[in-house]
């Protein structure tokens, strides 16, 4: 499977870059696009937010919410498909709030990164940058931080682009052009 990996910190742009791509890539290549929603419904702000994104996502992309198990999404993609992935900090916040453990957690990353390496198609995966603030007051923010920063490494080993984006501009990491692949 064919990845970019955006990465950034709030509202750097990461998921306004991630559907130009998804744009870009399925005109280029005629894929069809499915969105991999992570977020919950969990207050009425993020109830907004997720009406926000649906309303600003194309109406011939396929949305699937998927708060758990992406590896499978990612898996059954075809040499036609583009799957976009938003985001895998709410993904391992979902993980965490269920409590997930240390030996779970490594079996989903490893799942994940599997399907990444051999899924045909291509995929864009999302994900907050939050190893760069202070050490957080408390052992769950200290223990959501050190695994994103380990998900984050391990998804961004098997990706064929890396991207950082700072203030709404995509900066390369690995293998990345601003031009569809």
């Amino acid at each position: 499977m064919k990845s970019v990996f955006v990465l950034g910190g709030a509202r750097s742009g990461k998921s306004g870059y991630a559907e130009t791509r998804a744009r870009q890539l399925a005109a280029t290549h005629e894929l069809s696009v499915t969105y991999v929603a992570t977020a919950e419904v969990t207050d009425d702000e993020m109830a907004d937010r997720i009406r926000r994104h649906r309303e600003a996502r194309p109406s011939a992309w396929r949305t699937l919410e998927e708060p758990m198990d992406i590896a499978p999404v990612l898996a059954r993609a075809t040499a036609h498909d583009l799957i976009l992935v938003d985001c895998l900090s709410l993904l391992l916040n979902n993980w965490l709030y269920v409590g997930c453990s240390e030996d779970t957690y490594l079996q989903r990353v490893t799942a994940l990164t599997d399907a990444l390496k051999r899924g045909e198609g291509r995929a864009i995966l999302v994900s907050n940058e939050v190893g760069a603030g202070i050490v957080p007051g408390d052992h769950l923010s200290r223990l959501y931080r050190d695994w994103l920063g380990w998900l984050n490494q391990n998804v961004a080993a098997v990706a064929d682009e890396v991207v950082w984006m700072v203030a709404g501009i995509p900066v390369p990491v690995k293998g990345a052009t601003d031009a569809p692949r």
